[in-house]
This record gives structure tokens, sequence and C-alpha cells, in this order.
């Protein structure tokens, strides 16, 4: 089945003429990456893969140049060349553009269609139908068809008084005709069963959740600055794994597997928390030299009420609630209290015998026995801050100011 898929992908490629850039990265637009006719090949190439049978493109040459627009029509030649059906909405087409249709619905504003059937040769049923309207003027030699086309219809109200009625006896035929077409097509051939699926998907929910995690880690990896939540704890959950498995052993740390697990955690966490934390700020921020003054002005907030620079117990009372709604101050509370809180050992301080335990304790207000609120607290702040970019990134736009 992979060595399938992986032949029509390479099929895909080639259809799009996208296979001598196939490992190219795509870039940023007007900067580096493909170039622009590619891109738009690369946005047809992605819906190709699901196989479709009907394409819908919304003006696939609008933004491109002769040659650009030219390089794309000749893809879309090829995917009808798949006996695939492409249906377009198109603005302003050249000549050649234009006649790469084989039918047209010409509507006009409110939905009114005026014109609906093929193009012919060299436009000739087009130029035939509009042609036989009175008082619309003749085609001047090598005109493009799809300008005077407009000009007909907007050229009088006669005209397109004319071309309403052409179109109302038009549709009445067309109506009889479409009807009996239906009614033949309701009609099962003898022999025939009815369709049915086991499932209404062709692949289960883990395996959806799989491919659409590969993709979102794909666009993770290609562009940092276009991701979300989930990527980001699996990159964060290797970070602290890999720190833990260094630092741990560096800094001498008690043979345990249960303070092993505290570290790692506190760690975890932590990552997560400010990871999620810069999120949040980009996210309520309208430009980045806004985010950059907010960020430096937290940090600095976050690192003076940690409880490192001025312990807990000493902070001022009416500014106690800086130090417990600081998420630095909680994780260094996990790091020394899961290694130090318990041990019994004595040290002198101040020339006075005291257990780790206690000193932590009296001096930083560290107790063995919070342990459980805080694991309670640093699993809170990250979803804290995810939440709250979630409900920013929703009810913020700032690009409509």
């Amino acid at each position: 089945m992979a060595r399938v898929k992986k032949q029509f992908v390479k099929e895909v490629l080639q259809m799009i003429e996208l296979d001598e850039i196939k490992d190219e990265l795509v870039g940023t637009p007007g900067g580096s990456g493909i170039s622009t006719e590619q891109r738009k090949g690369l946005t047809i190439a992605v819906e190709l893969v699901s196989n479709p049978s009907i394409i819908f493109m919304d003006e696939p040459t609008s933004g491109l140049d002769a040659r650009a627009a030219a390089i794309v029509m000749r893809v879309v030649k090829n995917i009808v060349s798949t006996r695939r059906t492409v249906i377009c909405t198109i603005h302003q087409p050249s000549i050649d553009i234009f006649e790469a249709f084989d039918e047209l619905i010409l509507m006009k504003r409110g939905g009114q269609v005026i014109y609906n059937g093929e193009l012919g040769r060299n436009s000739s049923k087009l130029i035939e139908y509009f042609e036989a309207i009175p008082g619309a003027p003749k085609i001047k030699e090598n005109y493009n068809p799809a300008t005077w086309m407009l000009e007909v219809t907007s050229s009088s109200a006669e005209a397109q008084l004319a071309i309403d009625f052409a179109h109302l006896y038009k549709d009445s035929h067309l109506c009889q005709r479409n009807n009996q077409l239906v009614r033949d097509l309701q009609i099962p051939e003898q022999g025939s069963e009815e369709l049915h699926f086991s499932t209404r998907f062709p692949q289960s929910g883990w395996e959806q959740f799989k491919a659409g995690l590969w993709k979102r880690h794909l666009t993770y990896w290609r562009s940092p600055r276009y991701n979300l939540v989930i990527v980001e704890i699996l990159y964060i959950t290797l970070q602290p794994a890999l720190f833990s498995t260094i630092t741990y052993l560096a800094i001498n740390f008690h043979w345990s597997l249960y303070k092993a697990f505290w570290y790692f955690y506190t760690m975890f966490c932590t990552l997560l928390c400010f990871n999620f934390f810069g999120m949040l700020l980009v996210s309520l921020t309208p430009t980045f030299q806004v985010a950059s003054v907010l960020a430096s002005f937290c940090y600095t907030m976050i690192n003076l009420f940690s409880g490192f620079l001025i312990p807990g117990p000493k902070i001022p009372v009416w500014w106690i609630w800086g130090y417990w709604i600081c998420p630095l101050a909680w994780s260094l509370k996990g790091f020394l209290t899961s290694q130090y809180g318990d041990l019994e050992k004595e040290i002198v301080v101040r020339g006075e015998q005291k257990a780790i335990g206690a000193f932590l304790e009296s001096i930083y207000g560290y107790n063995y026995n919070d342990l459980g609120v805080v694991a309670a607290v640093l699993f809170a702040f990250p979803l804290v801050f995810a939440l709250a970019f979630a409900g920013a990134t929703e009810k913020l736009y700032f690009q409509r100011r």
C-alpha cells in the first residue's frame, strides 16, 4: 500500500510539473523558496493527493503574469487529461486562457445565468450565441472573446433584455433535457447492487490522528512561526528528557528514581509553561516590538518574585501575591524541595546546626509535605497559559486595526 501511495504522489508531482523541485522548501512569499506559479501548483497538488474526481479552483491565475498564468493553465490541462473535471472561477482571462476551457457559465450580478454551454473551437459557439442577439455588436478580428462577451452583456439595456429572454428560452429546453437525464439515471442497471461502506471513513480514528500529527510536525519543522499546541508538547518532552539525563548526573543528585522523576517533571512543566507564556504574549500584542517590551517586563518581574533573589518569607506581605502567581517560584520550590526537603543531614548555618530540610523551610519556606500542591500548580500554569493563548488567538485579530 505504501508503495502504491508513493507512486501516486510521484505521478501527481509529474502532472503538476513539480518533480524537479520536490525536495525544495516552500519558503516565504516574495522571499526565499519556490516561485509564485510553483506555489499555485503546490496548492493544486495538495488537493490532488486525495484523488478527487472534481476539483474546484478559485481564480487560479489571479496575481500571476502572463507567463506564470500560462504555466498554471498548462497544469490544469494536465489534470483534465486524467479524466478529472476542473471547475474554475476566472476574471478577465487572456484569449489563450479563455479558450483553454471547454464550457462556460457566465453570470451577472445577483447570480443570474447569462450563458451556460460549450465554448466551441475558438469560442465559436459562444460568439454565435451572442451575435444572434438583436443589436449586439459583431466581434472584431483577433479580439478577446472574453472581453467582447462582457461588452455585449453591458452595451445596452435592450441587448441585456434580449439576452435574458434568450437565456429563458435556452433554459426551458435545458431543463427538459436535464430532467429527462435525471429520470434515466435514477433507474439502476440490471444486476447492480446498492453501494455500502463498512465504515464512514476509509481510515480509523487513530490513523487519522497519526496523519494529522505528522502533518503538523512537518509544518512545525518547516515553519516555526506557524504552529500550535500538540507538537510543542512532543518537542518539549524530548528537551527535558535530554537535559535531565545530562545535568542530573553532572550535579550528582541522589540516585533515586523518585527524585529523578521529580527533576524531569519540574523541568518539563517549566519549559512548557514558558513556551505557552511566550505564545500568549505574542497573541496579546499587535507587533513584534510591543511583544518584546512586554516580555522583558514580565521576565524581569518573574525573576524578581521567584524567591531566588528575595526568599518568599522575606517578601513584604503586600507583595506576596506576586510570589504566589510567579511560575518560576513554583519551579524552584519543586526542584529544591524534591531533592533536599526530606534530608535530615545537618549543616551549619550562621553558627547554628540545622537539618537541610529544616533550613529550606525556615529560610525559603519550602515544605516537603507541599510537593503534591507543587505538582498540581506546576501542571496548572501551562494549562492556563495554553487556554489563554487559544482564547486570545480566537478573539484578538490585530490586522483589522
